[in-house]
């Protein structure tokens, strides 16, 4: 495809000699105000700092504003990241069964390392690559809020890119399309309703981890950052009720405004990449998306960017072509994977023996066990928390799903709950707990999936969302209701979408643990029995090598069931509920 600059510019100059209308004035003053206080944030956020300084943080209502901007900024530079990381990992994990064998283990990992874990490792070598600067501690809190967000896209672009319909892969085929021009014309349209969905509670959801990215707490040295995670942190430790309050308000006032500015915008527009048009579509246009209709220069000047986009998408870059391999060539492919292995293997194992001896040398192997031990009743209270979400939310999220009029209602309601911290939950189990005597050990289990339950919501609906209509039309044909509805039409449909969801809840219901197993509000502090409880006192009180230990153990639980349940409940997705 021939791409001529200049044809473009005196385009776009002869498509620009009209006058502005109201409406260019009113989208350019948004769009600058938009510009000018997120330019305000990031100046804020590279101010000189230095190591052991106290960052004063105010109770005062005032400075929420500031303090939600600060945030704000924080999570959507985490969510670029996000998306870079699932472009180029969950691709190569998608498309090389080598690649995959390395990638998703390694997600499974990640997903289940504690924040507190990656706050106490990373926050020293932030603090060192950024020396006298702010941007040291913001990196680790960056870095904390993407640990909590990257993970579930990650998953949700790789299941998605693993289900593209033949029909599709073998048009791409057809047409010579490049391994770029295939990612960006087939993959990412392909997977973009659900990738939507994916971002939406990916970034709600990790409203629940800024409190502990916000508030750092290594080695008994505090580490505040404005924002409203610290907030909310120092609300709960003096017992502020009202200031709570404040939070939770400026909270909703956020999603709402984020909502309508960024999600609200993209979720409609993510309707066009459907995998089936709705001829019958019901879902109402957004207030922005008519701001930029109805102006002149501002939607002319998008040809511009179209032209440049189109231009971007179309590099024949790694142009595949069909290559018969010599037999004697195989064979050195063989061995060159068979080494790979090996060597990824030894490291691995030199890996555990370092980390073993480090642990060991300070914690008894006595110690290792009731480690142990603490996993497995952390490990019960996941797996039967994420049982009873599912029989919750399967049901609501397909009849959410079957009713897309209702989609746009109920969309910032659950980014809303979704949003919601457990620690604002606090006061609220705790009075509970303390005035009625109730079991610990029980009472705060809830608070470990809050904020990861409506991943698998958001999940389903997405599944529903993508079903066929002449699958449901046949289904409505026929009269197929009931059970035999369920068993034969919507789960098969949204069963991919699901596993998706129910891993990405059970990661974030483990890293939740950490919170959710020690509350505390003001000086009343209650602390149940679990792996997340011991994780957090060892952060606390700054033992690496106990923290170490607790982290390893998480990870080794997670990957278990991963391995056991959830790695073959993704390969009966792949082989048998894939639309073809």
């Amino acid at each position: 495809m021939s791409f001529s600059p200049k044809k473009i510019f005196s385009k776009f100059e002869m498509t620009s000699l009209s006058f502005p209308n109201y409406w260019d004035l009113a989208a350019i003053i948004l769009v600058l105000a938009i510009l000018v206080i997120l330019g305000f944030g990031v100046h804020q956020m590279s101010l000189p700092y230095q190591t052991g300084e106290t960052i004063p943080i105010s109770l005062d209502p005032w400075n929420l504003p500031y303090y939600a901007l600060r945030s704000v900024l924080r999570m959507l530079i985490s969510l670029v990241f996000s998306l870079v990381f699932t472009f180029i990992f969950g691709t190569l994990a998608a498309r090389s069964k080598h690649a995959e064998r390395i990638i998703i283990p390694m997600i499974d990992v990640l997903q289940s390392v504690p924040v507190l874990s990656f706050l106490s490792l990373t926050i020293v070598g932030f603090i060192a690559l950024f020396p006298g600067s702010m941007w040291g501690p913001e990196c680790a809190a960056i870095f904390a809020i993407f640990t909590s967000q990257a993970w579930n896209i990650a998953l949700s672009f790789y299941q998605s890119l693993r289900t593209v319909p033949y029909e599709l892969q073998e048009a791409a085929s057809m047409f010579h399309l490049s391994f770029w021009q295939r990612f960006w014309r087939l993959d990412v349209p392909f997977a973009m309703p659900a990738l939507l969905w994916n971002i939406m509670v990916s970034m709600s959801a990790s409203w629940f981890f800024v409190v502990a990215a916000e508030s750092i707490t290594v080695a008994n040295h505090n580490i505040m950052l404005p924002g409203i995670g610290s907030y909310i942190a120092l609300a709960v430790l003096k017992a502020d009720g009202w200031s709570v309050f404040y939070a939770i308000l400026a909270m909703l006032i956020v999603i709402f405004l984020y909502d309508q500015l960024l999600f609200r915008p993209l979720s409609n527009w993510g309707e066009r990449f459907k995998f089936e048009q709705d001829d019958d579509n019901t879902r109402s246009g957004t207030w922005l998306a008519a701001l930029f209709e109805n102006t002149t220069w501002v939607r002319r000047s998008g040809i511009l960017l179209k032209k440049f986009w189109e231009s971007f998408v179309n590099i024949r870059l790694l142009q595949g072509q069909a290559q018969v391999i010599p037999s004697y060539n195989q064979k050195w492919q063989k061995l060159l994977v068979i080494f790979w292995y090996v060597f990824l293997f030894a490291i691995l194992a030199m890996s555990l023996a370092i980390v073993s001896k480090f642990i060991f040398a300070y914690v008894s192997f006595k110690e290792g066990f009731h480690v142990i031990y603490l996993g497995l009743i952390t490990c019960t209270r996941v797996m039967v928390l994420i049982v009873l979400c599912s029989f919750i939310w399967v049901p609501v999220g397909v009849w959410i799903g079957l009713r897309p009029k209702y989609v746009d209602f109920f969309q910032p309601i659950i980014q809303m709950l979704a949003a919601f911290p457990a620690n604002l939950f606090f006061p609220v189990v705790v009075m509970l707990i303390v005035r009625y005597h109730m079991n610990v050990e029980i009472w705060t289990s809830p608070l470990m999936i809050l904020g990861t339950q409506w991943y698998i919501l958001f999940n389903v609906i997405a599944g529903v969302s993508a079903l066929p209509k002449e699958m449901q039309q046949v289904a409505s044909n026929f009269n197929v209701n009931g059970w035999l509805w369920w068993k034969r039409i919507v789960l098969p449909g949204i069963f991919p979408y699901y596993v998706t969801g129910a891993i990405t809840a059970a990661g974030g219901a483990w890293n939740a643990s950490i919170i959710a197993e020690a509350v505390n509000w003001g000086q009343t502090k209650l602390v149940a029995t679990g792996l997340g409880a011991y994780i957090t006192v060892q952060a606390t009180n700054g033992d690496f090598p106990r923290l170490v230990l607790g982290t390893g153990v998480m990870c080794l639980f997670v990957i278990a069931i991963n391995r056991i349940l959830w790695g073959p409940l993704y390969n009966l997705a792949d082989e048998r509920f894939r639309l073809e």
